[in-house]
């Protein structure tokens, strides 16, 4: 590895990061990893935890260092992972998040209908591969989970990741919800590899178990809080209103990448064949939608010009949480009173109010790719659910679902 690509990244979160060879650093140096750094980890959370400004870029980085200690920690063990191989699944952690939208989770089908952020990052793999020469074949190969090593698969994508460990105790720190931090170093000191699969040492069986509870915690007081929600409906609701004066020819700023995605109705096939679509998603951020959005606050239709300033100002909608869906009798009445008061037609006034479903689960048992296996002193394996007395399968299975229901205040 040259001198100058010897890098070491201080990190609020795990301290000193290093790179580990000259393909991580040749791949945080392209394009479409440093456009990570201008797309926030936990999208409109700020409007809630003001400190939650973290980027994907940082988040990254961090899991790539989780990496590199946990593969430290198997081959202590015994377990076999050549230089190439290490190479590979650092580099496919690295990228597990290069295809997010802007604001993360927030846009993900706003920007483009029916295709995931997973396989977008494999796209932009596919393309750094090619201009790398062939470099990422073994990363693609363990992030498709083709690669024979299965374990190697599993640290990048399971209920028991290097990406889970590096968002739960980074979301915790830049949040200040002190429920989520979790103990990876001990987590990590306790991974093994049995028979191809990723497991436990039963001496860490406390560890997950406040894994679990601290991943319960992060989903229902940040990932999926309620005034989150209410931002995030707003944002979607802009977007949805732009797109739709955009697609009848009405003219208002935008970048020329956001206004390839609000001038054209993207789905997944159409994203696939379309040869700009990912040069354009590539030069996608956040700074693209909201210095967007904040110009639209003086747009001349009154609808997508009031979203806007009530979202840079910070003036979101009322959010009640319901274990029951809302009646179609409650919703026309609230869509009628909004009507009303703004002095906008039923179609107009349909975007000052939004409901749908948030669920959440703590773990699935028994999925054979990921779940988490306790390897006691005997031999013997078991799974968590069966393994925990604290933990009970019927709870930390199941989904929970809640209805909101968000609209305008004055």
């Amino acid at each position: 590895m040259s001198y100058n690509k010897r890098k070491i990244i201080n990190d609020p979160v795990h301290g000193f990061i290093s790179i580990p060879s000259e393909l991580q650093y040749d791949l945080i140096q392209h394009p479409y990893f440093q456009r990570l750094g201008r797309i926030k980890q936990l999208g409109l959370s700020y409007m809630v935890y003001p400190g939650a400004q973290h980027t994907r870029f940082q988040h990254s980085l961090g899991a790539m260092h989780l990496m590199q200690e946990a593969i430290a920690q198997l081959r202590s063990k015994g377990n076999d992972i050549t230089d190439e191989e290490s190479d590979a699944v650092l580099s496919t952690i690295l990228l597990h998040d290069v295809g997010h939208a802007p604001f993360s989770h927030v846009l993900e089908d706003a920007v483009v209908d029916g295709i995931s952020h997973e396989e977008i990052s494999l796209m932009m793999m596919e393309r750094i591969n090619e201009e790398m020469g062939g470099r990422l074949d073994m990363a693609l190969d363990i992030f498709q989970n083709r690669y024979h090593k299965h374990f190697l698969h599993q640290l990048v994508s399971s209920q028991l990741d290097m990406d889970r460990l590096d968002y739960l105790i980074r979301d915790s720190f830049f949040t200040g919800v002190v429920e989520g931090s979790v103990g990876t170093a001990r987590i990590i000191k306790m991974l093994n590899v049995d028979e191809d699969h990723l497991v436990v040492e039963s001496k860490g069986l406390y560890s997950i178990e406040k894994f679990l509870i601290a991943r319960r915690m992060m989903y229902w007081q940040v990932y999926l809080h309620k005034t989150s929600i209410a931002a995030e409906q707003l944002m979607l609701n802009i977007l949805r209103r732009a797109k739709e004066l955009a697609l009848q020819g009405t003219e208002f700023f935008a970048s020329p990448s956001f206004s390839y995605f609000l001038c054209n109705k993207m789905d997944k096939s159409k994203f696939i064949k379309e040869s700009d679509a990912l040069y354009n998603y590539a030069m996608l951020d956040d700074t693209d939608v909201l210095s967007a959005v904040k110009a639209w606050s003086n747009h001349p239709d009154k609808v997508l010009s009031m979203l806007s300033k009530d979202l840079m100002n910070r003036r979101l909608f009322k959010t009640e949480i319901k274990e029951n869906p809302v009646s179609e009798v409650e919703y026309e009445q609230k869509l009628s009173e909004i009507s009303e008061k703004l002095g906008l037609n039923r179609h107009e006034a349909s975007f000052f109010l939004s409901q749908d479903i948030v669920s959440a689960s703590t773990y699935t048992p028994y999925n054979e790719d990921s779940n988490i296996k306790i390897l006691y002193s005997d031999g013997s394996l078991k799974d968590i659910s069966e393994a925990s007395d604290l933990l009970s399968i019927s709870l930390i299975s199941k989904k929970v679902r809640k209805y909101f229901f968000c609209y305008y205040k004055e």
